[in-house]
This record gives structure tokens, sequence and C-alpha cells, in this order.
């Protein structure tokens, strides 16, 4: 079955407790997903950010809006136990619960921003979930826009590097490679790179600032074709003829199946390719091309602080 959205963890969730014992997240966590029949590949899949499992962040959010309607406690951190209302709620036979059947608890509506008649709290602070949405929680809803976002930022970003002209290109890789770690220094990096290409390739630069190692560029601007396999054999026969280890060939169009397949069977070389969509993930990650404008910090409670067991 597909991953079970928020909602429909509330009620299972909220029936673990029923026993009236404290019940550890984490464990409640893998209960659910063995109730569930979650494949292991359901199991495992992350949010955009990949900082946590889809699920494990859904049964986060189902126990938090049981906790703000007044069905489970928090006794200590990562724990929960279910309250009396949660107890009777659970008696009561009910088949489902959601954001609408917990909309009849006022310390929900509060939690949401609204009045008792469903209506938004004017200048309210609270968390109000998105109507649109009774998949994702806050939290995917604003990766997934984020994701969106960045997706739209690094097509435009493409667009305008596929209509600079060539040297231009050559400058933005130097300075990207640079930003990534690579090349020492601007000036360093510069100097190795650019002109109109020696024995197939178009420049050299150190792996680190004191050059224990050197890595070896080409840089393709093209606006349409993929990138031919015949022209990363070219690009590794210049290796070869530099003894070189290293390359990293990048592109602003793509790499078809067969080059990429005869990158991946070159003995005792590293090469790397880097097609225009990644090439844009990098400026954007690295801030090449594109200014940062606004933040917005994700958090979490620190329960530790409020942890106070009587010690001094």
């Amino acid at each position: 079955m597909a991953i079970p959205t928020y909602e429909q963890i509330m009620l299972p969730l909220l029936k673990l407790g029923v026993d009236g014992n404290d019940h550890r997240l984490h464990d409640a966590i893998e209960t659910l997903a063995n109730d569930f029949k979650l494949t292991a590949e359901e199991r495992n899949e992350l949010l955009p950010s990949g900082q946590q499992a889809r699920f494990d962040n859904r049964v986060g959010w189902a126990r938090t809006a049981l906790k703000k309607a007044g069905l489970l406690d928090a006794p200590k951190r990562s724990f929960f136990r279910i309250t009396d209302r949660g107890r009777s709620t659970v008696l009561s036979g009910v088949d489902a619960i959601g954001d609408k059947y917990l909309s009849q608890f006022p310390e929900y509506l509060e939690y949401r921003g609204l009045n008792e008649k469903g209506h938004s709290v004017k200048q309210s602070t609270a968390v109000q979930p998105a109507q649109a949405s009774e998949i994702d929680t806050p939290r995917e809803r604003l990766e997934a826009a984020y994701s969106e976002l960045n997706k739209v930022q690094a097509s435009d970003l493409l667009s305008k590097v596929k209509a600079t002209r060539p040297g231009f290109f050559e400058t933005l890789v130097v300075q990207l490679l640079v930003k990534m770690g690579y090349g020492g220094s601007l000036l360093d990096a510069g100097s190795a790179i650019g002109g109109s290409g020696d024995g197939g390739v178009d420049g050299v630069i150190k792996e680190d600032e004191l050059g224990l190692d050197m890595i070896y560029v080409q840089a393709k601007r093209y606006t349409t074709a993929n990138v031919p396999a015949g022209d990363v054999r070219d690009f590794v026969g210049a290796l070869v003829g530099k003894r070189a280890r290293k390359g990293v060939l990048l592109t602003t169009s793509g790499f078809g199946d067969d080059a990429r397949r005869y990158a991946q069977t070159i003995e005792g070389k590293t090469l790397v390719l880097i097609d225009g969509e990644m090439l844009a993930k990098l400026m954007l990650k690295y801030e090449v091309g594109f200014t940062v404008t606004d933040t917005y910090k994700v958090g979490r409670i620190d329960e530790d602080y409020f942890d106070d067991d009587g010690a001094t």
C-alpha cells in the first residue's frame, strides 16, 4: 500500500496508548510500519531534504495533532501517553480521526488558529495546515514547495548559462569549482583553465590548496544536443596522454546512456560527468550566479531545556 497520510495514522497511533502505559515514539513508528505492512522502499522513503523518513515525519505530526487536541500527552521526551479524552475517543468506536474530527476540541482549533466556526483568527500565529492537501504534513508541504522552487530556479539558471558566450562559461566553471573547494584560489584556477584547450583538455586545477593531486577539466557549452560518446572517449584519451588520473567533463546539455556507460567502465581513472541539470543544482548550492534573498529557519523544540527533574 502507499504510505498512509498523517490523518490515517492518527487513530492507529491513538489505539497504541489504550493500555495506559508510556510509549516511546520510535517503537510506535516501527509497530505502525508493520501494521500498515509498509515495504522496505516505503519505509525508507525520505523527504525531499533527505533528513527524515517520510513515514516517521507523518507519525510525528499525527502525534502532534493528537496532543494539541488533548487526546495524547507527552510525559517526557520522545514518549506519549493517552489521556482520558483519548481513551474515550477510542472507546466511542470512531472509525477514523482527522483534522475535521479534531476540530471539535477547542484546544485544536486554537492550535490551528481557527474559531469555533472554523474561520481563521486574525493575527494568529498558530499553525494552519493547508486545506488543499490531506496527505502531506506541514513539513512535507514546506519541503515540497522548496523543492519545486529550486527546480524552477535551476531551469531558469541553466537557460541563462546557455545564453552566455563560451568565454563566460569557462569563467563560470572556474568560479564554481573554486567555490566547491577545488583549484586553490580564483587566481590559480583562472590561470589554469581557459583558452583554446591543450591536447583535448581545457585546463587543469589543483584538487586542494596544496596541489597534492590534479584534476583535468573540459567544459562544453551545448545548447541542445547531448555530448556524444565520442567526445567523452576523446577526453579520456587526453587524460591518458597526460598520465592524468582524474577528470571532470561539464556541459550545459546532457550525456546519452552510451556516454555514461563508457565513463563507468574506465579502469584506473576517475571521470565525473556533470550535465546541465547537475550544473544548475551545483550553482544554486554554491551560490554562483545566484543570490539568497530569504532564509526560513526550521527547527524543533529543545525538550531537554524543559526536562526539570528537580536536580540542583
